[in-house]
């Protein structure tokens, strides 16, 4: 199915041209466990300059079927920035935070700021299943193809009955809680409420998901901030830097410029 909105952290969505298009799908229930969505990203920009488009990313690992080649793309903590010129098509899997540890011999971390081939880890024949994606015309097609094969590769882990490890839903309901909850602001405060100690907090964060829970917090306040310079006017930034758990405006206008370029006053303006 496909879903009606469209995630935080795409910048100046707004303003980029009409000829960019994504478009976001449900997985299937048997592999909700390990998948956020689906997404295909068009563009046709032929007789048009590039467009650069930059997304303030999530703590999620994405598997990318584009050209030349299938990739891996482990979690960036910085801006992700993309060119896009002429026209084409990707098709991308975001997996749940945690989600894609079974696909793995190590931690997610060691994925983290890569983008390794995806047959890197998949074997070859995930560039065949790239090709047959991306001739698809179909975007239920598509969805129909890759979950086929991704059911094929996903390995069951031998001490899960169910087939699924108990530690990614544990892992993504902490995460989420912190996703929808830009007011938690502390790592100890996270782990006072989710009940688990700072340390293997940290341990479960760097194993499951490739960045630490203090990353997480800060990328969370950081979305609010931009979805609300995004669609807000008149907001009142000091108000808002109180809210978010920041000392000051100064230091929310401070780590808000830190990772998008651009000052939030001057990013809701333009």
């Amino acid at each position: 199915m496909r879903l009606p909105y469209r995630p935080r952290g795409v910048l100046r969505a707004a303003v980029a041209p009409g000829a960019w298009d994504l478009s976001l799908y449900e997985p299937a229930a048997d592999l909700a466990p390990f998948v956020d969505y689906h997404w295909i990203v068009r563009w046709d920009l032929r007789g048009r300059s590039p467009y650069r488009q930059k997304v303030l990313s999530h703590p999620n690992v994405h598997l990318v079927f584009e050209q030349p080649h299938p990739a891996v793309y482990g979690v960036v903590r910085d801006v992700f920035e993309r060119e896009l010129s002429g026209a084409g098509h990707v098709f991308g899997i975001r997996f749940r935070a945690g989600g894609f540890r079974p696909f793995l011999s190590g931690p997610v971390a060691a994925l983290t700021d890569r983008v390794p081939p995806a047959a890197d880890l998949f074997g070859p024949g995930v560039v065949a299943v790239g090709e047959r994606v991306l001739g698809t015309v179909d975007e239920s097609d598509r969805v129909i193809l890759v979950e086929s094969w991704l059911r094929g590769v996903l390995p069951a882990p031998a001490d899960a009955p169910t087939g699924v490890d108990p530690t990614i839903a544990e892992v993504a309901a902490i995460v989420e809680r912190i996703t929808t909850n830009p007011n938690l602001f502390r790592v100890d405060d996270l782990a006072q409420e989710v009940g688990v100690p700072v340390r293997r907090l940290q341990r479960l964060f760097a194993e499951y998901v490739g960045v630490g829970p203090k990353w997480v917090l800060r990328r969370a306040r950081l979305h609010e901030v931009a979805d609300r310079a995004e669609h807000g006017d008149g907001i009142d930034w000091a108000a808002l830097a109180a809210a978010l758990g920041y000392a000051d405006q100064a230091h929310l206008t401070r780590d808000f410029t830190a990772a998008v370029g651009t000052a939030p006053g001057r990013y809701a303006r333009t």
